[in-house]
């Protein structure tokens, strides 16, 4: 065979490799987000997820002190997890709120801060990560932002003595990215 034949087909196969990757993707920035849900500075981004099938449950109940009215309150939050190419990596459930691996490793974490996200939407949220439980890719994570939110916020029904204890599911979706320190 010639050389330029054996040329042909290893630039055909590079460039076929290059397009089966799929368009490559900016790394995340979090430059317009606001200031109290940035994370600080010394940890970078180690993976990017999106929910998938987000939802989060609230329930009515009496408000605290206060027996004669009644609120919407927010019981926990169950979401699958996807990586930008649409795989799922792994889930996100609470109480408490809990980031969960496919490869069985898991974090919790605690809340450090919140910015409003529009109005209806669950807010932008900072999360300090606590030690990871299990080997994996929780392990090493140092914060979680939870940015990009549309919907999830308490309902607009009526909750009052007589739907007292009543559970609403609300959808809602979110992006989650997680960092490690560098």
């Amino acid at each position: 065979m010639n050389s330029r034949f054996l040329l042909s087909v290893a630039t055909v196969a590079v460039l076929s490799a290059c397009a089966s990757q799929g368009p490559m993707m900016a790394p995340y920035s979090q430059a317009n987000l606001p200031e109290a849900v940035k994370v600080p500075a010394g940890n970078s981004v180690a993976m990017e997820t999106v929910t998938s099938g987000g939802e989060i449950t609230y329930q009515c109940r009496a408000k605290k002190d206060m027996a004669d009215q009644f609120e919407w309150v927010f019981v926990g939050p169950a979401a699958g997890l996807k990586d930008r190419k649409g795989t799922m990596v792994g889930k996100y459930y609470g109480p408490p709120a809990t980031w969960e691996s496919m490869d069985g490793s898991k974090i919790t974490g605690t809340q450090m801060a919140v910015a409003p996200n529009g109005d209806g939407n669950i807010p932008n949220q900072l999360v300090k990560a606590n030690p990871a439980m299990g080997m994996g890719a929780m392990q090493g994570v140092s914060y979680i932002q939870r940015v990009a939110t549309m919907g999830g916020t308490a309902p607009k029904t009526m909750c009052a003595k007589t739907n007292e204890g009543e559970k609403q599911i609300v959808k809602y979706a979110a992006d989650y990215i997680f960092y490690k320190a560098m």
